[in-house]
């Protein structure tokens, strides 16, 4: 699985006149949160009097008891840069909407009438969790009749100083004393063969099986309507995913997980061993088995971490490729 970094465009018309914000978006990387379709269950009465539970409104027109909404909700998730007009001051503000850190880098395309920013401004930040921070202050040149700013930012959620740091083994994601084969782990790389998947273990279990949080940590991003899954590069993006920040600063993905299973929300804190979702086969995936990695954002860039389940006895097992897993 390959998930990149978001680079966006935007400008500013400085006029005058004009004070409203305008933006240009051009997506040219890998979005790190998905928005699933509304899904629902529909309560009605069958033709014997028996209540019915359906993804599907009655054929017939009869009267629906009660309609439930299937799609988790979850507070807004994203990071946008928007300008304030200060007397003869331009100001960028970033607002970072994740439950978790995000870097986010500035370059400029056209900077007119105004201020240049320091030369040795590295123009990249930290943007807290749920924050909102002034990236620059440009002032108007005199004389300036129209100044214009243009810009790209690309942001990446993660701590660049963050150290992969877990107290203790992590939990096997699935059910107490139950087992399954590990289909893929380092160095057995067949599609684990970018930096952020590297690490990574696949796990083969049947469409269904409960997965369990592997460490404790806040859920800041979940993809939980999608339901197409295969062996074709076309479905990379239709996972079913869950990312749960840890308190080091990394972070763990559960991917391919079933359709509308995913029972927890962004902003939700975790314990180990919470269930979280059941395993399934949506995405880029050759058959049913859960996609488990940690991850930490190196400058920019994805890196996933070597880790280890706890055994019998709280010993240390490394993931291999083909080697049965029992849940403690």
């Amino acid at each position: 699985m390959k998930y990149g970094v978001l680079k966006m465009a935007g400008c500013v018309p400085i006029s005058g006149k004009s004070r409203r914000r305008l933006t240009c978006i051009v997506l040219l990387g890998c979005v790190l949160a998905g928005a699933a379709s509304a899904q629902a269950l529909y309560k009605y009465r069958g033709d014997d009097g028996e209540w019915i539970y359906s993804d599907r409104p009655p054929d017939d027109g009869q009267s629906i008891a009660e309609i439930r909404s299937l799609t988790p909700t979850s507070p807004k998730s994203g990071v946008s840069i928007a300008y304030e007009v200060n007397g003869n001051a331009i100001r960028l503000v970033a607002t970072n909407e994740y439950f978790a850190p995000v870097e986010l880098a500035l370059r400029f395309e056209t900077i007119r009438g105004l201020e240049f920013p320091h030369p040795d401004d590295p123009l990249r930040w930290l943007l807290p969790p749920r924050s909102a921070m002034p990236l620059v202050n440009l002032g108007r040149l005199a004389g300036a009749v129209q100044p214009a700013l243009e810009y790209r930012h690309e942001y990446l959620i993660g701590d660049p100083q963050a150290r992969h740091r877990p107290a203790q083994p992590y939990r096997v994601p699935f059910a107490i004393a139950s087992d399954h084969p590990i289909s893929q782990a380092y160095p057995d790389v067949v599609t684990h063969n970018t930096p952020d998947s590297q690490y990574a273990v696949d796990i083969a279990m049947p469409v269904g099986t409960d997965v369990f949080a592997a460490r404790g940590g806040v859920v800041f991003d979940v993809t939980a309507g999608n339901f197409k899954g295969g062996a074709d590069a076309a479905n990379m993006s239709l996972a079913n995913v869950v990312r749960i920040l840890h308190d080091d600063g990394t972070y763990a993905i559960y991917a391919h997980l079933n359709w509308n299973s995913i029972r927890v929300r962004v902003g939700d804190v975790v314990e180990r061993g919470e269930y979280i979702a059941d395993s399934g086969n949506t995405g880029y995936s050759s058959g049913p088995h859960l996609h488990f990695a940690v991850v930490r954002n190196v400058g920019m860039a994805m890196q996933s971490v070597p880790v280890t389940f706890a055994g019998a006895n709280s010993t240390a097992i490394a993931p291999a490729t083909g080697q049965i897993v029992t849940a403690y």
